[in-house]
């Protein structure tokens, strides 16, 4: 197996990370159960959760996978797991996640009371690495790096990182960690697949030069990338036919940033490239997201344990020059099919 270091971290990782964030809504904890043993069996250290998933985040559900993951970590040697979750992000950014009450913020009283109870949820005494799930445009990042450097002090929290964030706000806020003397961002985890290739335009220049790692999510788009959604249809069970239903507009303008014509182009195309090589396009997307010297481990969540078949053998998996090129090539072709 190999193991990547997160930043300048003492964090050694897997190159694919477990997600969480269906357990307890499109995942039952008997589901998620298996998903967990599978990943665990098939050598997979790092797992990733947040306050508030799972999702989409609903008031009465908010924790629920964390208190799967707890319940689930009981029966392993918690050294031998490499915990990621986050705090929820600030109501003045994306969206008002129904967390205390509506009223988030990337501040002391929040990051407070947001790792006490993950601590709780995950039933253990800390995690590896804390992460602002997006950042805060109010509250000043002096005021929030101190108060996630507190927690690295006090022994609750290994080293930290952000989300969601931009080239500005990383970069600002290990500026602020590197004259004031705390801990600083490790870690990156924003979108990136072969759909959503904009973390190539600044951000992975910062994180070559600052040794910072991108943990990239959602690498197969939102499943757009095994071809589920290729003849226009929603599946069943699937992940934007359950969003559609809910009708949030919110979720109705992710739906289309992530489905959409050129999106379905690019994919037809790799799907094309798959077969030329005798290769699920799944596994290929994955190894794809992973094999890159900023990316120190990719994201993949799924409904079942069923769909980590077409996931794992990415593993340990080194996609050619040849496939590389092609992919690239796609890309020059269809810019930014995500928007």
């Amino acid at each position: 197996m190999e193991y990547r270091y997160i930043g300048t971290s003492g964090l050694r990782v897997t190159p694919i990370c477990l997600g969480t964030m269906t357990f307890g809504r499109m995942a039952t904890k008997e589901e998620a159960f298996k998903i967990m043993d599978k990943a665990y069996d098939a050598g997979i250290n790092f797992f990733d959760n947040a306050e508030m998933y799972p999702v989409p985040p609903r008031a009465d559900l908010v924790g629920l996978s964390e208190e799967i993951m707890g319940e689930w970590m009981k029966s392993k040697p918690r050294e031998s797991l490499i915990v990621a979750t986050k705090v929820a992000g600030a109501a003045n950014g994306r969206f008002a996640a129904p967390v205390r009450h509506g009223l988030t913020a990337i501040d002391r009283f929040h990051i407070e009371r947001g790792i006490e109870g993950t601590l709780k949820r995950l039933k253990t005494d800390y995690v590896d690495l804390y992460q602002v799930h997006w950042p805060d445009t109010v509250v000043p990042l002096e005021e929030s790096m101190e108060a996630m450097d507190r927690l690295v002090k006090a022994g609750k929290v290994r080293y930290i990182g952000t989300s969601n964030d931009s080239t500005y706000g990383l970069t600002k806020a290990n500026e602020i960690s590197k004259y004031n003397k705390l801990a600083r961002f490790q870690s990156i985890q924003n979108n990136f697949s072969l759909n959503e290739p904009r973390f190539f335009d600044e951000l992975a220049h910062v994180c070559r030069k600052e040794k910072i790692s991108l943990l990239p999510y959602s690498p197969l788009a939102g499943g757009v990338l095994t071809g589920k959604y290729q003849d226009g249809t929603l599946p069943k069970g699937s992940r934007f036919n359950e969003y559609k239903s809910l009708n949030i507009p919110r979720l109705d303008a992710m739906r289309n940033r992530f489905i959409n014509e050129k999106t379905l182009s690019t994919t037809e195309k790799y799907m094309q490239i798959a077969k030329e090589h005798d290769m699920n396009i799944t596994t290929l997307a994955a190894a794809w997201s992973k094999q890159w010297d900023f990316v120190a481990s990719t994201i993949i969540g799924v409904r079942t344990a069923e769909q980590l078949d077409d996931i794992l053998p990415a593993l340990e998996l080194t996609l050619s020059d040849e496939i590389m090129d092609a992919c690239k090539k796609v890309q020059q072709e269809i810019l930014y099919p995500m928007g």
